[in-house]
């Protein structure tokens, strides 16, 4: 129900749930059974309201608006009408928080219309923060109620603790959402200093999906509280880890600079390159007997610059050379001898090597004849050589068998790739089920309310008309937390008598989860309607439920046949441009069940 203010000043205390009734000054309130509640007095216009702890005979404070540093800038007139301030829990305010349900206008302050932080009522009935109360006063001399014009009085103005505790104990979501799917009360949602000590049972202090900084000094990089741990044992480039070499315990983003520059069992090639590798700490003790090593001529003192190392490389470039020449000493000889025995002791010198040079140009002749004829003969041979062609067959059959193992892979991975394929295809529709179900238990409401946004008008009305879909459903919606499941069905080419020609509307029993403890059948006064967008003219019918009726009894399936208006609107007052029934091709239906003599479970 809507609560407009109006001109007509509103009563001090009204009625809230989380507000203590004062009786009317007219009608006296009826006698109860249980002990009478105590009831506070009405102050006085001018005068201030007594605190309950105040000793009698003690003097009471003046009515004005002072403020007390003893409570941090709070009017003394606002301090006087508290009913307590030992609160347990409390929350941070200006943060968005994600409520569960959707936020009752009654517990939002009519000042800055978030949700009330430790709210305060006025005599005007109106709950207001605590600090835009005090902006209030800070903004007017005489501060004026915004919603009804009303002036505030100090006296009239008290604490309201019953208020706070129902919103402290409102479920919000995690500021974490959709990692942590966690639900918490607002009060034990963030840590906020209460009396100089924190809330032992903060959600963000324990939600593993929070951001916190890492351990390590002086790493800064924000990690999720779950993964803190790997990160602080894996990833963090602070974390210390133990040398390879010298085994100290070294910070990760320093390993290599200490292995390359510090670390002393960290092995090393010898600075003279004689191939050997020695630890960092030897170095010293190698040089000293390193082969490679240069030491200077003992006769440096008389002059020589050279370097015991240059002598000897020296030294061994010339042995090499001694034993090249050798070798072609000893080639030498032996050609000479062979020489000697190929021209004999008698002959003379000169013509035997006139024959012998004849001899040489004649060899050399055959030599070419024969380098000729093996090359034809080479020739001939490979025109008629098959290795070549066996090769290639070899190898032919060597891709074709290749082929065939790969063509038997490829059926087994396409056999696999068709089971992923249809698993695939299952996980996809098990999670288009989950999102519209959650969709549902999102928009599902639980005060005998329901309003139906119908988007898409006007291709739902032509899939009626040629008869795909001929009615729809809205989401269901319940009568309290544990109370009647219901909806409504929707004919937008209309059903029965106004098919064609109306919209018809229905309302519809469905099985509930505890319809073993509700009463039977049905009997609660039910409103149909369209609402005008423009706010003008809503469309309305009214029907009680007939208790013979088998629509109205227990359901025995998911749902009890409709009953409702068959010709609840004409399509042409419906889709008549004049009338804001339709705008953006969307409409809005709403279904209105009658809560009165209703036992709530």
């Amino acid at each position: 129900m809507t609560v407009s203010a109006s001109s007509r000043p509103l009563p001090a205390r009204p009625l809230f749930p989380c507000a203590r009734p004062r009786p009317s000054a007219r009608a006296p309130a009826p006698p109860q059974a249980s002990p009478p509640l105590r009831r506070r007095r009405r102050p006085q216009p001018g005068a201030a309201a007594a605190p309950a702890d105040r000793p009698r005979g003690a003097r009471a404070p003046s009515p004005t608006m002072a403020y007390s540093e003893e409570h941090k800038g709070m009017p003394c007139g606002f301090i006087r009408q508290n009913s307590g301030n030992s609160i347990s829990l409390d929350f941070e305010p200006n943060i968005e928080y994600q409520f569960v349900e959707r936020l009752e206008e009654r517990y939002k302050c009519a000042f800055c219309h978030s949700v009330l932080h430790n709210p305060h009522q006025t005599g005007c009935g109106h709950r207001f923060c605590q600090h835009c109360i005090l902006s209030l006063r800070e903004l007017n001399t005489v501060p004026i109620c915004p919603v009804d014009k009303e002036v505030i009085k100090s006296q009239e103005v008290f604490k309201d603790n019953c208020c706070k505790r129902e919103v402290l104990n409102l479920y919000v979501y995690c500021s974490n959402a959709p990692g942590c799917n966690a639900k918490v009360i607002l009060g034990r949602y963030q840590q906020v200093p209460l009396a100089c000590c924190y809330l032992l049972q903060d959600h963000l202090q324990q939600c593993l999906f929070q951001a916190v900084q890492c351990s390590n000094e002086k790493c800064r990089e924000p990690v999720l509280r779950k993964d803190l741990k790997e990160h602080l044992s894996a990833y963090c480039q602070f974390r210390e880890e133990k040398c390879l070499y010298c085994k100290k315990d070294v910070v990760v983003i320093n390993l290599q600079n200490h292995e390359e520059n510090l670390c002393p069992e960290y092995p090393v090639f010898c600075p003279n390159n004689c191939a050997k590798i020695i630890l960092k700490t030897e170095v010293d003790e190698h040089l000293a007997v390193c082969p490679e090593a240069e030491q200077d001529c003992p006769f440096k003192h008389y002059g020589c610059a050279v370097t015991i190392s240059d002598l000897h490389k020296s030294l061994e470039q010339k042995e090499s050379k001694i034993q090249q020449l050798a070798e072609t000493i000893k080639k030498l000889e032996k050609e000479f001898k062979q020489f000697a025995q190929l021209f004999g002791k008698n002959g003379s010198f000169l013509p035997n090597i006139q024959v012998f040079a004849s001899h040489i140009d004649k060899s050399a002749w055959l030599e070419a004849q024969v380098h000729q004829l093996l090359q034809m003969v080479n020739q001939q041979q490979n025109k008629f050589d098959l290795r070549p062609l066996m090769e290639a067959v070899d190898t032919v059959k060597q891709k074709i068998t290749l082929l065939e193992n790969n063509d038997q892979r490829l059926a087994v991975l396409e056999e696999e790739t068709n089971k992923h394929d249809t698993h695939i295809n299952i996980h996809k529709a098990q999670l288009s089920k989950n999102e519209e179900r959650f969709k549902l238990l999102e928009g599902t409401c639980y005060n005998g309310k329901l309003i139906w946004k119908v988007t898409d008008y006007k291709m739902k009305k032509r899939e009626a008309v040629d008869g795909h879909t001929v009615s729809i459903f809205s989401q269901s919606f319940y009568t309290s937390r544990c109370g009647y499941r219901l909806c409504a069905r929707a004919y937008l080419n209309g059903d029965g008598s106004g098919r064609g020609t109306h919209l018809s509307l229905y309302f519809v029993v469905m099985r509930g989860e505890f319809d073993s403890l509700l009463q039977w059948p049905f009997r609660q006064r039910v409103t149909l309607m369209l609402l005008d967008q423009s706010g003008k003219k809503n469309i309305m019918e009214t029907f009680k439920p007939d208790p013979n009726s088998s629509s109205f009894k227990r359901p025995d399936g998911e749902m009890n046949i409709a009953s409702g208006c068959p010709r609840f609107v004409a399509h042409s007052v419906l889709e008549n441009a004049k009338n804001a029934y339709i705008k953006d091709d969307t409409l809005f239906l709403k279904v209105a069940v009658d809560l009165t003599d209703l036992e709530d479970l």
